[in-house]
């Protein structure tokens, strides 16, 4: 990865933090993934003993998979510890729809890159749009392939290459500088997991686009949910007004029928982990060590 594209998660760990009162108003894009997500595990016939939700936020995921496996262990993890306290189950916003759960969830506060659990401990590893805050997703896959028992599920979704691309464009045309993250293409994704021992991967994308008054209100919506720009390459600094002024012209270009667009790519996927390799020792094999 390029060093200008490398998020600083201190800087991502601060913007969450800041973001954990304000997420669940407008988080309205991440709720919908999660529940289309969790169709998906309705051709899924399985029951994990342990579930880990990596990247839980403000626990809408993890109130679902509660209930959808009520006899399994929850593990909430997040990077921001300010998330995970706002987690904690109130009756308040689309909390107060849930039945109310005897069974204690556990909270995590760790990086996805670096997990402080235990290898083969889990049987299901959750990610809604968590992975495009990882810097070295390589990494991440064999972490999850640690934690998972064998035949253990990762079932996720992030963010595709043309996520945000108007407001690339837009600031494309204004100066070099890093204004929106840098999304890894699908095929990348699915190679990445196979190249860490997971079965072969199923995978599906979808263009979803939000509509909005003006551009203030896509940049107040991103700040609400913590997605800030924490790219090293980021302008250092506020944009000029002059600057900001013709990064709104060219949105504006982009207006249909009286409201501008913002395109995200999400990207879907599931896949098992494959059991340890084992050594075939055949009977030439065998008498070649023992004359050894």
């Amino acid at each position: 990865m390029s060093e200008d594209y490398r998020l600083d998660k201190r800087q991502l760990r601060n913007a969450f933090g800041r973001a954990a009162t304000t997420y669940d108003q407008a988080a309205v894009l991440q709720r919908e993934i999660s529940d289309r997500m969790f169709s998906r595990l309705d051709y899924i016939k399985y029951a994990p003993d342990t579930i880990l939700d990596a990247g839980s936020g403000t626990g809408y995921g993890t109130q679902k998979l509660s209930v959808r496996y009520p006899d399994s262990r929850l593990v909430a993890m997040d990077i921001a510890w300010a998330m995970l306290q706002h987690a904690q189950p109130i009756a308040t916003g689309w909390r107060r729809f849930w039945p109310f759960q005897k069974k204690q969830i556990q909270y995590l506060c760790a990086d996805m890159e670096r997990l402080p659990v235990k290898d083969e401990s889990v049987g299901m590893v959750w990610s809604n749009l968590a992975l495009q805050w990882c810097n070295d997703l390589d990494k991440t896959f064999c972490e999850v392939n640690r934690v998972l028992k064998t035949d253990g599920l990762f079932m996720f979704s992030t963010f595709g290459p043309d996520t945000l691309q108007e407001l690339r464009q837009a600031f494309g045309h204004v100066d070099a500088s890093v204004h929106v993250n840098r999304f890894i293409d699908m095929h990348d994704i699915g190679d990445l997991l196979v190249h860490n021992r997971f079965a072969t991967p199923v995978m599906d994308m979808e263009y979803i686009t939000l509509t909005y008054d003006d551009v203030m209100r896509v940049m107040r919506d991103l700040k609400a949910i913590g997605a800030h720009n924490v790219a090293q390459g980021r302008r250092q600094g506020l944009t000029g007004k002059m600057r900001w002024k013709k990064v709104i012209e060219r949105y504006e270009t982009l207006r249909s029928k009286g409201k501008l667009p913002a395109t995200f790519e999400v990207i879907y996927g599931h896949a098992w982990k494959l059991p340890p390799k084992q050594s075939v020792i055949t009977p030439e094999i065998r008498k070649q060590i023992i004359m050894s």
